[in-house]
């Protein structure tokens, strides 16, 4: 049984989510501030937290930073009343995997909760690929592990199994809606600008410090992955 994490300071909401969450099957803990809500994550080491952008405390942003020191697995998606596109980028470079933006329907809630444990759990599948070597770039899937020209990326592993999934299917054109259920499950794009921060983190973990450029946009379809050397000053 999985263990999600509601850390919401609204009571209405948070007992309404938790119990929408324990009728679905899900083991619940709850948290009604930032400071306490981390203290549990760290303590407890749930598999999904549903974080709430304005907390009292700590707000979603500086928990997620906190937390993503310690777990870099836990998927945390980050429920929002602020429907600015740079709130909700602000909330994935701070660490969340995803975002759902009030006010939201259950049905929906569930179905990204189930999502997002889907593909941490589908992570265990990653240590039966292959090592992949192409151009200055080794990918060791069992290890979750990538050097670039021999020195270790750093990576969270939603970039991480972007990068694999692009790195397995080398010269494909591989489209946001493929990626999409790939790497987060979903069978429908909840926003294309997820996939496109991650893309960002992603070529500046391991194209910055390359000899090479790996991922090529194909403008208003998705991306390509093909080494192809950088030209030269």
């Amino acid at each position: 049984m999985a263990k999600v994490l509601v850390v919401e300071d609204d009571p209405i909401i948070r007992q309404t989510v938790d119990y929408a969450l324990r009728r679905a099957g899900f083991e619940t803990l709850t948290a009604a501030d930032g400071v306490e809500g981390l203290t549990i994550a760290i303590e407890q080491l749930p598999d999904l937290i549903l974080l709430d952008l304005m907390l009292p405390g700590i707000d979603g942003y500086a928990f997620a930073e906190q937390l993503r020191r310690r777990d870099k697995d836990v998927a945390i998606i980050m429920v929002t009343a602020l429907d600015q596109e740079r709130d909700k980028v602000r909330g994935l470079d701070s660490g969340a995997d995803d975002y759902i933006t009030k006010p939201f329907s259950m049905e929906e809630l569930l179905a990204r909760v189930r999502a997002n444990l889907r593909r941490v759990r589908e992570r265990k599948v990653l240590a039966e690929e292959k090592v992949i070597e192409t151009g200055d770039l080794v990918i060791e899937p069992a290890q979750v592990r990538v050097s670039v020209a021999g020195e270790p990326a750093r990576l969270r592993l939603k970039e991480f199994q972007l990068l694999v999934a692009l790195a397995s299917h080398p010269g494909l054109l591989m489209s946001r809606q493929r990626l999409a259920s790939e790497v987060w499950g979903y069978d429908f794009l909840p926003s294309s600008r997820t996939i496109d921060v991650h893309i960002r983190r992603l070529r500046q973990a391991v194209e910055e410090p390359s000899a090479f450029e790996y991922i090529h946009t194909v403008h208003g379809v998705g991306y390509r992955f093909e080494p192809t050397p950088k030209a030269r000053p």
